[in-house]
């Protein structure tokens, strides 16, 4: 038990240090550790406690919170919190001394899960490859369209409105649940990164509330979408999410600047460090992810988990078969 529930926190802290870089997104550390569609379902069933504690279900309320896999969502979300109050500093004072190397590293880091996310496409074929080349191509151009990923690169909204926190918070918390997707560089990209990092430093509690608020609204509403996905539709999720991934290296690539810019430039400097780390990052990646793959196994076969609650009315059509 106590082994588990360290993993767990060790899998929060990765992707809480992932979420601080605009370009990565925890969802891909999720996805590669196994634990990305056991994270989506416990989301869900909490959003869905919330939703019926509002229509005053007290009973359902009990049933779908029981059906949240606390042993599992209390360690990985105090990792998370962690991470962001330890590493954050450190690791953008990385980005900015060794841009291109810490970039190399980040690339193999996503080059090697991909490879670990085809593995979980249950019955691969060729339409599940033209799903992730068309995603990956679509995101990678997208990318294109800004010209950095720091808030000195993109115009950022000068003492913006409530509501601009408010849906802040909703779009960058659900992009950080996609692999592929960085909450913190659509913050950049909406001119919201400055304004929300200084809420944060500042102790702007209005504002830190009413980002918090669009956070918790925006998950709960989207994770019930993207579990109903995965179970109708599990092999066709994941090629897409894999292609977002996939499309993410435009960002990724190390030269020039790294993460600061979204330009694809010819290798320079100490590029052989960087290329050689990236590997190092891509071989990591994979063997993490087999070691990762077998502990899920292993816990699924130990019954980890509460059961969800029986689906009433409408939402028993999320029960059904998921498709290949």
């Amino acid at each position: 038990m106590l082994v588990h529930t360290f993993l767990h926190f060790i899998r929060g802290f990765a992707m809480g240090s992932a979420d601080i870089v605009p370009g990565v997104s925890g969802g891909t550390v999720a996805l590669v550790l196994g634990i990305y569609e056991r994270f989506i379902a416990s989301v869900r069933a909490g959003s869905k406690a919330l939703t019926l504690l509002v229509r005053a279900d007290v009973t359902g309320f009990r049933q779908w919170m029981g059906a949240v896999e606390w042993s599992f969502m209390l360690p990985l979300v105090a990792g998370i919190g962690v991470a962001f109050l330890t590493l954050a500093r450190v690791i953008r004072d990385l980005l900015h001394e060794e841009p291109e190397i810490m970039s190399a590293i980040f690339l193999g880091l996503v080059a090697g899960s991909v490879l670990i996310a085809w593995r979980l496409i249950r019955s691969p074929s060729l339409r599940h490859a033209g799903i992730i080349a068309v995603a990956g191509v679509a995101t990678f151009v997208a990318l294109g369209l800004a010209h950095g990923t720091t808030e000195e690169s993109v115009g950022q909204l000068a003492e913006p409105a409530l509501w601009a926190f408010f849906g802040a918070g909703a779009i960058a918390i659900c992009a950080m649940i996609l692999p592929g997707v960085s909450g913190s560089f659509l913050l950049v990209v909406m001119g919201m990164y400055g304004p929300a990092l200084n809420a944060l430093t500042e102790l702007e509690l209005l504002n830190l509330l009413a980002f918090g608020a669009g956070a918790v609204i925006g998950l709960a509403l989207f994770s019930q979408v993207l579990h109903v996905a995965l179970q109708r539709y599990h092999d066709l999720v994941m090629a897409l999410l894999i292609g977002l991934m996939a499309g993410s290296v435009r960002v990724l690539w190390p030269w020039p600047r790294g993460v600061e810019s979204t330009a694809i430039g010819a290798p320079t400097g100490d590029w052989v460090v960087a290329v050689a780390l990236g590997g190092v990052a891509f071989v990591a990646v994979v063997v993490v992810g087999a070691f990762a793959q077998r502990l899920e196994v292993a816990e699924e076969a130990e019954g980890a988990g509460p059961e969800e609650p029986e689906p009433i009315g409408d939402e028993a059509e999320a029960a059904v078969p998921a498709a290949e």
